[in-house]
């Protein structure tokens, strides 16, 4: 069964090729024949007719050549010109057999340039298609995918659109009706044995093409298999450099890569193969054709009923046809490697946005921005529950915090709250409006975060804190990094704002990187803040610093602080502690410490770790047992 994929953004559904060239055509047919555009219409109906020129004007050729011919050969040998007539006749018919050549080249060349527009335009609305929905799709997505065979499906899925576009259009159509022409020609000039030989030869040649061509599919289909292993393995392991160097790994990495590489080294050589037999096999049926045709024009000369331009007309209309066809071979395997690869890329359109704006969603109204959850009921797996009947508020411009061991759920509340899942029982509400009844942009505008691992764009520092709101003036971005106390470390870099900040920010340090996030933050400017554990990967002097920012451009918003270290949310208006996905205890700093719960308990850890690792800075050794037990 066929599926229809999402909408575009022009409204066009894209149909699932499955590996079918009609399939194929017909979700391309929007793009190549848009309603809202007349000039791509007009486009598409000149290379059409620039198409139809060009095939006409070849088809003359031979025949200007076999005028030529006769002109040229004296009567007794079945020629029909006269002595005076040898000059004149053969300039004017060869003037001719040039410029049809001419005409036929001009045409061709003129239709590949009117049509480029078309073809770009198609690829560039297809990709974006693919681009807006992978980014439309949910974080489970995300997390799961494997970022070097996403790149290279997009990658070769785009390519594949031009070159289907190209041969199917300009390769296989003209080619199909160029044979029909000649054989129509042969027939009508000859007779009908001209014609069935060639169309016998044709259809055979087609045929052996299409067999074995589909035979080796599944070598090719092995091949990017293996090819996109291959460069998942490669990227996969150049981001994690740092990680193989700890570990004294490249030979390991090394080994892995080599095996993948090995699998398509075999994938590859059996396509060559294939590929060989079929060359062989296309040659044989080519030259046998093209023998038994040149054997009865022979014939015909000898017998009378052909003169010798009609043997070379024959000659040239065969040669002319199997040109052609020659690539016929390799235009019919462009186009099924053409199917695979936007099938491979098209697939992703397929996949379920999970989290999607209902038909009805409207813009979030903030009005004061309290922020509740209510009985929310989440888990990542439906076997294994992690946020279990979580309800409280963050009441506006207050700040509440969530603190809890590790795998207690507090980052899951974070994303339940940009709307990355939908929750399973209960809902999320802001300023009484469940957030799944609101449009996600309108959402995620209204919220800022500066999270635990702030992840930059390889980049300019200028860019970088523009994200926050692209198109923000040079005077907003600096006031925004002044605000975040980090102006002066940018002006003290050597190209300023314009410094670039390495592939993911490698090339700032973790406290530099996190005032990049409060910049971006600050620019952004939302009615709701969240805080997911921005300190905890810090050290002590630059955590200290970092908070005071953080407290900074809290104020008067609401804010809501996930943390691990409880000294950072001392001040916070409420505290609540999440232990296996509940809510255990709540209420101030003191209050918690007086109730000697989880909190006091948790309190009392953090403290004594922390004066260990005082004493161990200052030269008293920290207890091995205390630290393999922290671990």
């Amino acid at each position: 069964m066929r599926r229809s994929l999402p909408p575009t953004s022009d409204g066009n559904a894209f149909t699932r090729p499955s590996g079918d060239l009609r399939a194929a055509m017909r979700s391309l047919a929007p793009y190549i024949w848009p309603r809202d555009s007349v000039e791509t219409r007009v486009r598409v109906v000149l290379a059409m007719l620039l198409l139809i020129g060009a095939k006409v004007a070849n088809v003359y050729v031979p025949i200007f050549y076999k005028h030529a011919v006769d002109a040229l050969t004296p009567a007794s040998a079945g020629g029909t010109a006269g002595p005076g007539a040898v000059m004149a006749i053969p300039l004017g018919l060869i003037v001719a057999y040039g410029l049809a050549r001419v005409t036929s080249l001009i045409f061709a060349e003129l239709r590949d340039a009117v049509f480029a527009t078309v073809a770009q335009r198609t690829i560039r609305k297809v990709a974006l298609s693919v681009f807006r929905h992978l980014h439309a799709l949910s974080l489970r997505f995300h997390l799961e995918r494997q970022t070097g065979g996403l790149t290279r499906s997009l990658e070769r899925g785009t390519r594949a659109i031009e070159s289907l576009l190209r041969y199917t259009l300009f390769s296989i159509v003209p080619t199909l009706v160029e044979i029909a022409l000649v054989c129509a020609i042969l027939w009508k000039l000859f007779s009908v044995w001209f014609a069935l030989a060639t169309f016998v030869t044709v259809m055979g040649y087609i045929l052996y093409t299409f067999f074995v061509s589909e035979w080796r599919i599944k070598f090719r289909r092995l091949m990017n298999d293996t090819d996109s292993k291959a460069n998942t393995k490669a990227i996969d392991s150049l981001l994690n450099y740092e990680t193989v160097k700890y570990f004294g790994n490249e030979e390991h990495e090394a080994r892995r890569y080599d095996g993948a590489l090995q699998s398509y080294e075999k994938a590859a050589v059996r396509s060559q193969q294939s590929l060989s037999l079929l060359n062989v096999g296309q040659s044989a049926i080519i030259s046998l054709g093209l023998a038994v045709v040149m054997g009865m024009a022979a014939n015909g000369i000898v017998n009378g009923s052909m003169s010798l331009g009609d043997f070379v007309l024959v000659n040239t209309y065969l040669l002319q046809l199997y040109q052609p066809l020659n690539f016929f071979g390799v235009v019919y395997r462009e186009i099924k490697q053409s199917l695979i690869d936007i099938e491979s890329m098209v697939t992703l359109l397929a996949v379920d946005r999970e989290v999607a704006d209902g038909p009805d969603a409207k813009p979030l109204a903030v009005d004061g921005a309290e922020l509740r959850f209510e009985g929310v009921e989440f888990g990542y797996d439906p076997r294994r529950p992690i946020l279990k009947d979580v309800s409280f508020t963050v009441p506006a411009g207050k700040t509440v915090a969530i603190v809890g061991p590790s795998g207690a759920g507090k980052s899951t509340i974070s994303r339940l709250l940009f709307r990355f899942y939908d929750v399973n029982g209960g809902r999320v509400m802001i300023d009484g409006q469940d957030i799944r009844d609101v449009t996600q942009s309108s959402l995620r505008a209204s919220i800022g975060i500066v999270p635990q691992d702030t992840v930059l764009f390889n980049d300019t520092v200028f860019y970088n804190i523009a994200y926050g709101r692209p198109g923000a003036s040079p005077a907003e971005v600096e006031r925004a990094a002044r605000l975040a106390h980090i102006h002066d470390f940018i002006m003290a870099l050597p190209d300023g704002y314009q410094t670039t900040v390495g592939e993911r920010g490698l090339k700032l340090s973790g406290g530099e990187k996190q005032r990049v996030a409060i910049a971006r933050t600050i620019l952004k400017d939302p009615a709701i803040l969240l805080f997911d554990e921005a300190t905890s990967a810090l050290d002590t002097h630059t955590e200290r610093e970092i908070q005071a920012n953080l407290r900074e451009v809290s104020r008067g918003r609401t804010t809501l602080v996930i943390a691990h270290r409880l000294s950072t949310v001392i001040d916070a208006d409420e505290i609540l502690v999440l232990e296996a996905g509940r809510v255990i205890e709540r209420g101030h700093h003191a209050e918690l410490l007086a109730a000697r719960g989880a909190y006091a308990a948790l309190w009392t850890r953090q403290q004594e770790a922390s004066q260990g690792a005082n004493g161990a800075a200052t030269g008293g050794p920290a207890p091995l047992s205390g630290v393999l037990a922290s671990t």
